[in-house]
């Protein structure tokens, strides 16, 4: 499924913790998916338990990437 592939492109990019922080349109372009596809299967993995996600700010407050963790 799509979902099971963006868990695993995000646990190959992910720190000892389970962390990394690649933004929507990185996931989409690595993956050769859509924008969409990819908020789609990252909802499908908030749903099932599988991943949280933390907004991260840049120093003027505008919203960087998020923070992924595989739970």
């Amino acid at each position: 499924s799509r979902a099971k592939a963006v868990y695993m492109y995000l646990r190959d990019r992910s720190d000892g913790e389970g962390k990394c922080w690649p933004g929507i349109k990185t996931i989409a372009s690595d993956m050769k998916l859509s924008r969409s596809t990819v908020k789609r299967a990252l909802d499908d993995l908030y749903g099932a338990g599988l991943l949280t996600r933390e907004p991260r700010w840049r120093e003027n407050g505008s919203l960087s990437s998020n923070l992924y963790r595989l739970v």
